[in-house]
């Protein structure tokens, strides 16, 4: 082998770092040194940030909202309570996000899709033919490295110059004259932030409850899944993980959170204890599917979504079966042929507000409408969406709604994303 060529040992080496000893119980065969470089203010625990655009919460919409606000010239700040961005997708363990394509071709693309690809390749991976409609939905899932997504997340992140500040949270939002300050705590900081506009990817609309604008969640909630690996070695990119239904899952606050995680790792010691297996891989938490979400200039519909209504002020495609989980399991209900929903910019905007924007699975629908929309290929088309417009109103001095339509498909082209044809 030419000690040049490099390419043919790079996925090897990749998947045996980031998997480590975890997944294969081997011994540590090497150690490599990395120093972190020490900016001025991490020793001071009181800071204060100005920026353009604060985004909150850095899962499947929020990574995607941050890079696009900040490749559009926006100074923007990207606050994560855990310890990685990609949310569902890394944290949550389910690395095989859809739906990026319908009927025989591809719907959703921009940012989201730009990580998505870049995982697979680097991971020499395999991508669906998106020429073909699948028998099933899930057959043109793209199985990705859940790890790899995260590194690369934050590469994106730092070249669009976004700063991330993990393991914080805002705790109180105040309306200025010109945006929002907004308190944050993490262990060791209290962060003063003041911005022109913020993007709520909390999956549960929290900055927008802080707000004291209005929100809707059903008392029965779709059960959270907690993902596993008995028995072999996990291939990230390849091999579906185990789930266990969580019923009752709430990710309303830290106690409920907690209730939910120590319920699914009992389980799944059980479950470990029962089979003779060995456990191979377990994510860090619960994935929820369902919490709070906006009350919106436009609240989508179930016939909205299964109709495939074009809105006048549409900014995203989605496309996923309806697909509510209970106690029972789940049934999917395929849409119809040819029907691809559509996103408005409106469905993104707590009724009545000024300079916030949410993206993600919090945006204004019913139960059913959301139970399609809230996946991740649909999540990144209305994130990198909410970056654009959130911005263009800090640029202009405006806010999102007020943003010309005209000028938020503009850049969204100009950044890869397909929009939907309005009539």
């Amino acid at each position: 082998m030419n000690p040049n060529d490099k390419s043919t040992d790079r996925r090897d080496f990749l998947q045996q770092s980031i998997l480590g000893t975890a997944g294969a119980g081997l011994a540590i065969a090497s150690t490599s040194h990395v120093e972190a470089a020490t900016s001025p203010e991490a020793k001071a625990p009181e800071l204060v940030d100005e920026v353009d655009v604060l985004v909150v919460g850095g899962g499947t919409a929020g990574a995607i909202a941050a890079i696009q606000a900040g490749r559009a010239g926006a100074k923007t700040l990207l606050l994560e309570r855990n310890a990685q961005l990609g949310g569902t997708m890394t944290t949550g363990g389910v690395a095989f996000p859809g739906l990026f394509d319908a009927w025989g071709k591809q719907v959703i693309a921009g940012i989201g899709w730009e990580l998505v690809k870049e995982s697979v390749e680097l991971d020499g991976g395999k991508f669906p033919d998106f020429a073909k409609v699948p028998q099933r939905h899930w057959h043109n899932q793209v199985h990705i490295n859940q790890f790899l997504y995260a590194l690369l997340a934050e590469e994106k992140c730092s070249e669009a110059g976004v700063k991330i500040a993990y393991y914080e949270f805002p705790q109180s939002v105040e309306k200025t004259e010109t945006g929002w300050q907004v308190d944050c705590v993490g262990f060791g900081t209290k962060r003063r932030v003041v911005c022109k506009q913020i993007i709520d990817c909390t999956g549960g609309a929290e900055v927008v409850g802080l707000m004291g604008y209005e929100r809707l969640r059903e008392d029965e909630r779709q059960p959270g899944s907690f993902l596993f690996k008995l028995d072999t070695a996990h291939n990230p990119a390849e091999n579906q993980l185990h789930r266990l239904y969580v019923h009752g899952a709430d990710s309303t606050n830290s106690r409920t959170v907690t209730e939910a995680n120590l319920t699914g790792r009992k389980s799944i010691l059980a479950k470990v204890r029962a089979s003779n297996q060995r456990l191979m891989h377990l994510q860090p938490e619960t994935g929820f599917r369902e919490s709070y979400r906006i009350v919106g200039e436009t609240m989508i519909t179930v016939n909205d979504y299964i109709s495939g209504r074009v809105f006048d002020d549409a900014i995203s495609y989605a496309f996923y079966p309806v697909d509510l989980h209970t106690k029972s399991g789940v049934k999917p209900k395929p849409l119809k042929p040819g029907t691809v929903p559509t996103i408005p910019l409106s469905s993104l905007i707590p009724k009545g507000s000024q300079n916030v924007i949410v993206a993600g699975r919090c945006l204004s629908s019913d139960r059913l409408a959301n139970s399609g929309l809230r996946v991740q290929a649909s999540c990144m088309g209305m994130g990198q969406a909410a970056g654009v417009a959130a911005a263009l109103a800090a640029k202009s001095g405006s806010t999102p709604s007020q943003v010309p339509l005209a000028s938020i498909h503009d850049m969204l082209r100009e950044h890869g994303a397909i929009i939907p044809e309005i009539a």
